[in-house]
């Protein structure tokens, strides 16, 4: 437990991806006081989009996502129109830690707006979809595409009524999903499958997540990813408590995949050896990977 404050502040996480060569989305500034709200025309200056979070946000909550300038205003993601004193009041409100765990008084992270890549297109609404991998003392277990739906806002919460999508871990390639807790294969906003979907630079995606291990030292965390059009694989965040609704989504439970990497610890022990990040993927892939599509 004391290493949560590691995942739990999204700016420790960031600082200490930053120091591993981990890539994450660019921090343009931190607000930490009333009195440093005055800096916020400073931090976005010459910037038309941006993303206004909590740093000790959980669930999405409290992040607001600018897309563009209008006029002397802001346009949110999903084109709603704010002031500049409503970026302020939500920077306030953040501060004073409505949306922090345990509601204690938080910091305010402005930082770069992920463009998703053009793949997602024909499979989201709005927002950013992103993919969550569950790393289990360094092994990737598990791991699932979060898609956006008009339900969700834009947002990739399931529990906003986005949907979770199984991947194959060994091909990157999408299975079933579920939404609001039924199993589907179509994505409701755009009708199109949501299974099939081939996910690009997979293998850099596991990298990234088996490597978060060495990063936060927690032996269970959910590894949440995007993939920018421009930038390529980015970690957005870890989360020290990963929901089971990907057990779900994969149709498959975490146990015996634990019990495998827990196997696989024990007798690396008795050899007296350790795997790197590159070896614990393949590990995961060859043993957890190739799933043949079910029928429903």
């Amino acid at each position: 437990r004391h290493l949560y404050p590691i995942v739990d502040d999204k700016i420790i996480t960031k600082e200490r991806a930053i120091e591993a060569g981990i890539d994450v989305p660019e921090l343009y500034g931190i607000i930490d006081t009333e009195k440093g709200i005055d800096k916020l025309d400073q931090i976005i200056a010459g910037r038309n989009d941006f993303v206004i979070k909590p740093a000790q946000g959980a669930g999405g909550d409290g992040i607001m996502v600018i897309a563009d300038r209008f006029e002397d205003r802001f346009k949110t993601v999903s084109g709603k129109i704010v002031s500049h004193e409503e970026l302020e009041q939500q920077i306030s409100s953040i501060l004073s830690g409505l949306y922090s765990l345990g509601g204690h008084r938080d910091r305010a992270l402005i930082e770069y707006r992920v463009t998703p890549d053009t793949i997602f297109k024909s499979i989201s609404y709005e927002g950013v979809p992103d993919i969550r991998i569950i790393v289990l003392m360094g092994y990737p277990v598990m791991a699932m595409l979060r898609l956006p739906t008009r339900q969700s806002n834009g947002k990739a919460n399931l529990h906003q009524g986005a949907i979770g999508v199984g991947v194959d871990l060994a091909t990157g390639v999408t299975l079933r999903g579920t939404w609001l807790n039924n199993k589907i294969s179509k994505h409701p906003d755009t009708t199109n499958a949501v299974d099939g979907v081939q996910l690009p630079n997979w293998d850099g995606f596991m990298k990234l997540a088996a490597g978060c291990y060495e990063l936060c030292g927690l032996g269970y965390i959910g590894v949440d990813m995007v993939l920018d059009q421009d930038k390529g694989p980015l970690i957005l965040e870890l989360n020290a408590r990963p929901g089971l609704n990907i057990q779900i989504a994969n149709d498959c439970g975490l146990t015996h995949r634990a019990h495998a990497v827990e196997a696989r610890l024990e007798e690396l022990k008795a050899k007296g050896i350790q795997e790197d990040a590159e070896e614990r993927v393949r590990f995961s892939q060859e043993l957890f990977g190739h799933i043949a599509s079910k029928e429903i």
